[in-house]
């Protein structure tokens, strides 16, 4: 069968420097089979009454048959009462079972999609912290959408119905043998066709499909990319070139998509053929057969109605089996971030004390390529350090290794005493926290985003209220990020639910309930990487004053854009080209007319 050929189009090509893998087939058997293993209970009553149903669907071919016989036989005795009665009841148990398949087969498809939806969010949660920083959110966020929408027609219905439709055919088939065994040879000289088509259609498809929802990730990641950056975008005029990778990426995208629908193009009209081919090959074998005595009227009968009853099994089999195979690359999508290894640190591992210092650090991106070089950087327990210099320099990156999102390529950053990049992120994030400017606002009350922030110790939100005086203690913390102003004007409060749905707020106030959660989670050591960005200067110059009130004797590394921010701090560290080029307090330097001199005579002039 020769038609449309693959696009010329490499799936795998990413759109951000790391996409999470994808999983491997032993590792899609595994987490299938443990799923099974987990509703092994369901999964076999469900056989169980689909085997009823089956069973009682076979009576009405059977009776029909022997009335059949009787009549060719001459017999005046025909028994209709009894022959109606036995149809009747068996019309009732199928129908009963049939409605008990279904809800079982239902009710199982939700739990394991629930259970899906549950392993994937919490190995999510677990993955090491600078795993979904490399991968950016396009990847993340087409998984956790896109992914899950297509396999949850798959949980829901596919998974039961497959189940439903291999019982249904091994029954029919074994009917059919104790029937009329000839007959049942007679139905086997379809397979060949069917097998052909078959291994033709899955042997392209599986790729295929996989390209098409790779592709359909891309978009998603250019998408999303251009909407997060869109203020870069304007301000260096990229809008033409996103432009055109959005409209590259969908080209691409639909051309897998096109490769897709031609191969089911393909597989359908054989399929309708295999049908006609088996109630075709029943008749005319039975009736020669029937011609030269070796079977009677009545199985012949009983037989092609069995065989016209395998025409919806196979049906209902091949086409959820094709919505497996879409179902297939999104869970190997999905449990991909199983291969990823989590965060091995050494839970004994603590700080004895809390003094940061880098030694000697490397850091890349890449392989080969050195964002930072030979970064050395002591901060001692309550110093406010604030880390300047141009775009592209390493400041962030500098911070994100301070917090310990990610690990150095050489050298030692430690908390201390203790190497950050040992230690558990649950441990680390107990001690250090980052604050960017990427703020979100989970769907809830205004309480319950708030609460996300307190130690689990202390985390009873089914005990309080708000006269309670862990409420006073939310209030104290928006007071201190100056959002106490329009919470309290809020109608119900920290009631008032918010998010998708809910009071849509500004990106100023997301990033003071952000400032306020960290307040909350109470870390000795804070990263703040343009924690105030979406505030206006006067505005984000007063927050800063009153947070410097709040974390007074904590140590607070910022990344200052805004140079009022290093002008406040103990420590100035100048980041150019991956070095530190001058240290010293804000006098010191602009005493030393060098670089951040000439920055601040910039910013103040």
């Amino acid at each position: 069968m020769i038609g449309v050929a693959p696009p010329a189009y490499d799936p795998a090509a990413p759109t951000t420097a790391t996409t999470l893998p994808v999983g491997a087939a032993a590792t899609v058997r595994a987490y299938v089979a443990e799923l099974f293993r987990r509703h092994r209970r369901a999964f076999l009553l469900l056989i169980g009454v689909n085997t009823v149903a089956v069973v009682a669907s076979m009576t009405g071919p059977y009776l029909l048959g022997g009335l059949v016989e009787r009549v060719s036989d001459g017999a005046r005795v025909l028994h209709l009462g009894l022959t109606i009665g036995v149809f009747v009841l068996a019309l009732v148990v199928q129908a009963v079972f049939v409605r008990e398949v279904r809800l079982r087969g239902a009710m199982l498809g939700e739990r394991m999609l629930a259970d899906l939806r549950e392993d994937f969010l919490v190995r999510s949660v677990g993955l090491p912290p600078g795993v979904l920083e490399r991968a950016g959110t396009g990847d993340l966020l087409s998984r956790i959408t896109t992914d899950i929408d297509r396999l949850a027609n798959a949980m829901r219905e596919a998974v039961p119905q497959l189940s439903i439709g291999v019982v249904w055919v091994v029954l029919l088939l074994g009917g059919l043998v104790i029937t009329a065994p000839p007959l049942a040879a007679a139905v086997l000289l379809a397979v060949p066709l069917l097998v052909v088509g078959c291994r033709w259609y899955f042997k392209r498809a599986p790729s295929g499909y996989r390209s098409e929802a790779a592709g359909y990730a891309a978009v998603a990641a250019a998408l999303a990319e251009t909407v997060d950056a869109g203020h870069t975008v304007e301000a260096h005029r990229l809008g033409a070139r996103r432009i055109a990778l959005s409209e590259r990426r969908i080209k691409e995208w639909t051309a897998w998509e096109r490769y897709t629908l031609w191969l089911r193009s393909v597989l359908f009209p054989v399929i309708n053929f295999t049908h006609v081919m088996v109630l075709g090959s029943v008749l005319m074998v039975g009736g020669v057969f029937v011609l030269r005595g070796w079977i009677d009227v009545g199985q012949l009968t009983t037989g092609a109605l069995i065989a016209q009853m395998l025409v919806d099994p196979v049906n209902l089999i091949l086409r959820w089996y094709d919505e497996v195979q879409v179902a297939q690359v999104s869970l190997a999508r999905l449990v991909g971030v199983r291969d990823i290894e989590p965060d091995a640190g050494d839970a004994g591992l603590a700080p004895d004390g809390r003094d940061v210092h880098a030694d000697q650090v490397h850091f890349g991106y890449r392989e080969g390529v050195d964002v930072l070089r030979k970064v050395s950087l002591e901060v001692a327990p309550g110093t406010r350090l604030a880390l300047v210099g141009p775009s592209g320099a390493g400041k962030s990156t500098l911070g994100r290794l301070l917090a310990g999102i990610y690990g150095p390529r050489e050298g030692r950053v430690t908390l201390g005493g203790a190497e950050l990049s040992r230690m558990t992120a649950e441990h680390v994030r107990s001690h250090v926290a980052l604050v960017n400017q990427e703020h979100h606002v989970f769907v809830g009350s205004l309480r319950d985003n708030l609460l996300l922030a307190l130690p689990h110790s202390r985390l009873r939100p089914s005990e309080w209220t708000p006269m309670d005086a862990a409420d006073a203690e939310l209030w104290a913390a928006l007071d201190a990020v100056d959002a106490n102003g329009w919470a309290r004007a809020l109608d119900d409060g920290l009631d008032t639910e918010v998010g998708s749905g809910g009071l849509v707020l500004t990106p100023a106030q997301a990033q003071q309930i952000a400032l306020a959660r960290l307040v909350l989670a109470d870390p000795h050591t804070l990263v703040l990487d343009e924690a105030t960005s979406l505030l206006d200067p006067r505005a984000a110059r007063y927050l800063e004053r009153s947070l410097a009130r709040v974390l007074d004797g904590r140590t607070v590394v910022a990344i200052a854009h805004r140079l009022h921010t290093a002008h406040d701090a103990d420590v100035i560290a100048v980041v150019e080209n991956g070095r530190i080029s001058e240290l010293g307090s804000h006098d010191a330097l602009v005493a030393a007319d060098g670089a951040y001199a000439a920055l601040w005579r910039s910013w103040h002039g």
